[in-house]
C-alpha cells in the first residue's frame, strides 16, 4: 500500500470517535450523580471557552447530588450560566463558591429527553465516522491522480474504507442502543 494512505490510521480515528461518544454517554446518568455528568459542559471564563471541570472541582457528596468548588470567584455565575445553558436540565443552587446541583428523579419526560440526548451525541460521532472516510477517500483521489496508485487500487481501497465506515456506524448504533436501554429501565 502506498504511504499516504493508511486503512488502519483511518479505523484508529473512526475508533476515536467511538470512544468520545462512549465518554459523552457515560455522562448521561439516568438519575445518580457521576462528576462524569458535566464533563460536556463547556463555560465562558477568561474570554474563551473551557470544560467546567477546568475551573473547578467536581465530588459527587451524596447519590443524587453533586457540587462544584469554584476555584475563583469571579466564574460562579459563568459556571452557573453554563449549567443552565446545558441540556441536561440541571437546576444549581448558589452558596458562595460551592454550587449544588441535585440530580432530578427521572420522569417519562427526562427519559425521553435524556433518549434525544443520546441520539444527537450518537449524530456527531456518526458524522465524525463520515468525515474521516471522506478524508481517506480524498486522499485516494489525490493519489490516483499523481499516479501513486492505479485505478484498481483505488476503487478496492475505496470499498475497504467503506466498509470500516459502515462497521463504525454500526459500533455508534449499538452503543446509542445500549444506553437508550439503560435509560428506559434504570
Amino acid at each position: 500500500m502506498a504511504d499516504g494512505f493508511d486503512l488502519k490510521d483511518l479505523e484508529a480515528q473512526m475508533g476515536s470517535s467511538i470512544d468520545a461518544l462512549k465518554r459523552d454517554l457515560s455522562g448521561l446518568r439516568t438519575g445518580r450523580a457521576s462528576v462524569h455528568l458535566l464533563d460536556p459542559i463547556q463555560v465562558t471564563v477568561y474570554g474563551s471557552k473551557m470544560p467546567l471541570a477546568q475551573v473547578g472541582t467536581v465530588s459527587v457528596p451524596e447519590p443524587r447530588m453533586l457540587t462544584i468548588q469554584v476555584w475563583d470567584k469571579s466564574n460562579v455565575a459563568a459556571v452557573e450560566k453554563g449549567i443552565r445553558e446545558s441540556s441536561l436540565g440541571l437546576n444549581p443552587v448558589i452558596d458562595g463558591q460551592l454550587i449544588r446541583l441535585p440530580i432530578p428523579t427521572l420522569t417519562a419526560d427526562r427519559r425521553k429527553e435524556l433518549v434525544k440526548i443520546a441520539h444527537e451525541y450518537a449524530e456527531k460521532s456518526k458524522v465524525s465516522v463520515r468525515n474521516v472516510r471522506r478524508d481517506g477517500m480524498d486522499t485516494l483521489k489525490k493519489m490516483e491522480k499523481a499516479g501513486e496508485i492505479s485505478e484498481d487500487d483505488h476503487r478496492k481501497n475505496s470499498a475497504s474504507v467503506q466498509e470500516s465506515t459502515d462497521k463504525y456506524v454500526k459500533m455508534v448504533d449499538d452503543v446509542l442502543a445500549t444506553k437508550e436501554q439503560e435509560i428506559q429501565t434504570v
